[in-house]
């Protein structure tokens, strides 16, 4: 499968999500899986990106213009597919992967995050996306989604498209039930 993922590009997070982003870019390279990322070679983009490659993963960088031009790509891409802007870096990742991941992030992973989500929920597409709850990151995100289901806010049941899992396991059980 071809696995978005979303996560930080902020250097200062990574000591405290390593360990899982490293374990989860080793399984997507051992599993035979490609990933599909943003192409910086900072954060957690570049953590993930470097285990998935060390494990032979192929790693499909979507880069945009002002990455390439402020020398913040990755090494670690085989296939670079240059973009624009974030908007299209979006679309092309979602045209890319059969589904993705959301990691530890700030404003652009929760963009991400409610991009796939708000676009299946009108049916563009029927990808999921699994947001990766390592260490309890997402606890308030999966809180407010909670409230805003029991208010009558989302229409269907919004776990039907965003899959909240606290291991790697549960992770790799989603993915394998969508393979």
């Amino acid at each position: 499968m071809k696995i978005a993922v979303f996560c930080s590009a902020n250097n200062n997070i990574v000591d405290k999500y390593a360990k899982e982003v490293e374990a989860l870019g080793q399984w997507i390279g051992t599993a035979g899986h490609t990933l599909v990322y943003g192409g910086s070679n900072t954060g957690l983009m570049e953590c993930v990106a470097r285990a998935a490659h060390d494990a032979g993963a192929t790693v499909i960088g979507v880069v945009p213009q002002i990455l390439e031009k402020g020398g913040r790509v990755s090494d670690y891409i085989d296939v670079e597919i240059p973009c624009d802007n974030l908007s299209d870096r979006k679309d092309l990742m979602l045209a890319q992967a059969d589904t993705a991941v959301a990691l530890p992030g700030g404003i652009g992973t929760l963009d991400e995050l409610f991009s796939v989500a708000a676009s299946r929920t009108i049916g563009y597409h029927t990808k999921k996306i699994i947001l990766y709850n390592i260490n309890g990151f997402w606890d308030s995100l999966v809180h407010l989604l909670d409230d805003l289901q029991e208010r009558g806010m989302i229409r269907g049941q919004y776990t039907d498209g965003i899959l909240p899992v606290s291991t790697l396991q549960e992770l790799q059980k989603k993915i394998e039930e969508m393979s």
